[in-house]
């Protein structure tokens, strides 16, 4: 789709650029062609805006109709292609208020500008070829990232480190492709041939590649979303005072009276650069009390919806059989398996838990051994990434991940078809339907929906 149908390459749009509210400084922004003749109009220094060098700051005030002052500000503006839209832009820097922004942004839309729309300003970027869609959705990660880590990950995809290990990746399927496909239609034509072998090794370097770019997208999605744990267990095993001792807040309601929990109750922290969000859920058992079981049933979908099931069982207590249904439940899931109150005496080990879920990642301690807590939000970190990943992440959103597994499906039904014999259009097949996804995945084919589902997540002013 041609990027003119998205907007009008005529209009200048004009909005607020900072936060709503009292602060230092409010930044007005411009782009389109008639942005400085539109600044010009509300922005008076001692020499015109357009008489100054681009990218230097100057001094003025900000006039209304009438020709009264309402604020002293700064004007600066940047020549097209060289700004964030490579269009010409103008920022108009006022003093932060309430009112104050708005009155300028309300003057200079009165004059003919246009209200951005959310995303508009990174969209036109975008559109204008001054950064790819990868790079694009990667503002959004740093306006939203909440560690360092996330920041470091969606600068680095900002800086176009992703983008270009997509290349290297569609490179090689064009090349590969390319030839297969002239194979096919001029066999006669004195082109190198590829043997099954040659193929074959060159699609399993592709299928490697991608694989290592998803694994590293994936821990990027981490840094920037977070990680959901789910605290489940039986009524009074704990798990409220786990959850408050994780948060090193009191959040949850602690009684010796089971059933206390009866809501989803949820805090967050950051740890180890990534955000995790702890979910305090009402005790798993078969109740007759109508508010405890919609909260057992609140509990069970957010055991569904979790990245990590964090099982509590008192350690004092032997097993019943509400536990050994949840150990059911949660064998095939990340999980890590808490004895709690391992400050008195112990009816259950660790060996006991072992005979039942083999496999399983188990922690003795006390809710009020902060040392143990401490060791505990690093198993959860671990136990979803590597220690080594945490630095090699990119800001990944869901539909990147999504586009590079489709990328992966289509690579390995080409091995597929190669390992069963099959003609080699299938496989040509295969890489055109995995070079149309890197498309995608770029923003090289796009369409009206798309850019609307990226740009629409943005605020107004960006």
């Amino acid at each position: 789709m041609s990027k003119s149908s998205f907007f009008d390459y005529n209009d200048t749009i004009a909005s607020i650029s900072t936060a709503w509210g009292e602060a230092g400084i409010a930044i007005v922004r411009l782009s389109g062609p008639q942005s400085l003749d539109l600044a010009e109009k509300v922005f008076k220094g001692i020499k015109p805006l357009k008489d100054t060098p681009p990218r230097y700051m100057r001094n003025g005030f900000l006039i209304d109709e009438n020709g009264d002052c309402l604020d002293e500000v700064l004007g600066v503006w940047f020549r097209a292609p060289k700004s964030y839209t490579a269009e010409d832009v103008v920022e108009i820097h006022c003093h932060g208020g309430l009112l104050v922004a708005s009155k300028c942004l309300d003057m200079l839309l009165s004059h003919g500008a246009r209200l951005a729309e959310p995303g508009e300003f990174t969209q036109r970027a975008f559109l204008n070829g001054r950064i790819d869609l990868t790079q694009a959705e990667a503002v959004l990660g740093i306006i939203k990232a909440k560690s360092d880590e996330a920041l470091r990950a969606a600068a680095r995809t900002l800086r176009g480190e992703l983008s270009k290990r997509i290349e290297v990746v569609y490179d090689s399927l064009l090349d590969l492709s390319a030839n297969l496909e002239a194979n096919l239609d001029f066999p006669e034509e004195d082109i190198p041939y590829l043997s099954p072998d040659e193929v074959l090794k060159r699609l399993n370097e592709i299928s490697a590649s991608l694989r290592d770019l998803a694994s590293r997208c994936k821990v990027g999605r981490t840094l920037r979303d977070g990680i959901k744990v789910a605290i489940v267990g039986r009524p009074n095993v704990g798990k409220s005072s786990i959850f408050n001792a994780l948060l090193d807040e009191t959040r949850a309601i602690v009684t010796p009276i089971p059933g206390t929990t009866r809501d989803i109750v949820e805090g967050m922290i950051v740890h180890r650069g990534i955000p995790i969000t702890f979910m305090d859920t009402a005790g798993l058992r078969v109740t007759d009390d109508i508010v405890e079981s919609i909260g057992v049933g609140m509990a069970q979908r957010a055991l569904k919806e979790a990245d990590l099931k964090l099982w509590i069982i008192d350690g004092s207590e032997s097993l019943m059989q509400e536990d050994l249904n949840l150990a059911d439940e949660i064998k095939n899931h990340p999980h890590i398996v808490a004895i709690n109150k391992a400050d008195i005496p112990q009816a259950i080990s660790q060996e006991d838990l072992m005979a039942i879920l083999p496999d399983s990642e188990i922690v003795v301690l006390s809710a009020f051994d902060k040392n143990a807590i401490v060791e505990l939000k690093e198993r959860i970190v671990r136990k979803l990434i590597k220690d080594s990943a945490i630095n090699e992440g990119f800001n990944a959103t869901a539909r990147q991940i999504d586009m590079l597994k489709n990328v992966q499906a289509c690579v390995d039904n080409a091995i597929a078809s190669l390992h069963a014999g099959e003609p080699e259009e299938l496989i040509a097949s295969n890489l055109l339907e995995a070079k149309y996804y890197l498309d995608r995945l770029l923003g090289r084919s796009f369409d009206e929906d798309l850019i609307h589902a990226i740009f629409s997540q943005f605020c107004v002013g960006k």
